[in-house]
């Protein structure tokens, strides 16, 4: 780029857009990527503090900001996100399903440790809806080294995709409702109306509940006929606490299932059970807590569950981080720091 008086500018060509903020209120593009300047821009440029402009004279190893942020945008994702631009030499990613927004966190900090290459995005594991905005990419200067641009989209090709919205699946649910207050009639069950429309929301079709005794045996029978019926989630609620009649943990294991964890570090939902079984099944048992709190630890990973993203043993100390609700008088969650980290 070559740098010029405005006053010796007339004709030349805007290698670049150029933004202003007026008191009028008005924040934004003045004077487009491609304007030729007249005569009469000459004031409009010195009165938004522009003495100089600048030409485009491209050099062999040099990209225009434009160009780079278009060449790692069109790699970053699938299609899944649609993406648009550049305005201002940002791209901007949204959403073209719904679903869980995926990122790969190691590719992403990789790419933003390339000179001039930034990309900000929403949190990891965020559920979102067709044309909800997730991402912007741009570099920093008005050009950047072609070696750079290659870097970045080198890293974006081989870890494709780095962003992505992965649909929920429509599983069949069923429920294993235990505690033998209930099912022995002397209390109502409340968890049901609690967790299915929880299912439902995320597209997820409920068969039905069985209701067991505080049994090891009648849990695992219950399980056994869910799984039998077609059941690819079945949640247990009751007994998931420490005491020694507290079975529902004991009886997952039972299952012979994987246990990814019994207990995350979450509040509330610290008791959250996580297991797989062999057939695919995805065992959960269902936190205490959800009983009286609107959002819980369930509410984090059972989005991930729909969307089948694999939750491991590794990643639940990860969400001390960011995992304490802070019960605001007004929830804003999914769009909070609650499970986020």
């Amino acid at each position: 780029m070559r740098k010029i008086r405005v006053e010796d500018a007339v004709g030349q060509t805007l290698c670049h857009d150029m933004t202003a903020i007026l008191s009028d209120g008005f924040k934004g593009v003045k004077f487009p990527r491609g304007h030729v300047i007249t005569e009469a821009d000459i004031p409009e440029l010195l009165n938004i503090g522009k003495a100089h402009i600048y030409v485009w004279e491209p050099e062999a190893d040099e990209v225009h900001e434009d160009d780079a942020a278009i060449a790692v945008s069109k790699v970053l994702c699938d299609e899944s996100i649609q993406i648009s631009g550049p305005h201002e030499g940002k791209m901007q990613l949204t959403a073209a399903a719904d679903g869980l927004f995926c990122v790969n966190g190691g590719a992403l900090r990789a790419i933003n440790q390339v000179p001039d290459y930034t990309i900000a995005c929403r949190s990891n594991f965020t559920p979102v809806h067709t044309g909800d905005k997730l991402a912007g990419a741009r570099i920093v200067p008005l050009v950047t080294k072609r070696s750079n641009v290659e870097r970045a989209v080198a890293l974006a090709v081989s870890n494709a995709p780095v962003l992505s919205v992965r649909p929920f699946r429509p599983l069949r649910c069923g429920l294993v409702i235990t505690g033998g207050e209930i099912y022995h009639g002397r209390i109502p069950d409340k968890m049901e109306p609690i967790i299915v429309p929880k299912i439902k929301h995320l597209g997820g079709q409920y068969l039905h509940a069985v209701f067991c005794d505080d049994d090891i045996g009648m849990i695992l029978g219950a399980i056994h006929q869910l799984r039998e019926e077609g059941a690819e989630l079945i949640l247990l609620t009751g007994g998931m606490s420490v005491d020694p009649d507290d079975v529902t943990p004991t009886a997952i294991r039972s299952t012979g299932a994987r246990v990814v964890t019994q207990g995350v570090p979450m509040q509330p939902g610290n008791m959250l059970t996580i297991a797989y079984c062999e057939d695919a099944v995805t065992l959960i048992g269902v936190p205490g807590a959800s009983m009286h709190s609107p959002i819980t630890s369930l509410d984090v990973f059972l989005p991930r569950v729909f969307a089948g993203v694999e939750i491991t043993a590794e990643e639940i100390a990860d969400f001390g981080l960011g995992g304490f609700c802070l019960n605001c008088p007004v929830c804003h969650f999914p769009n909070c720091n609650f499970g986020h980290h």
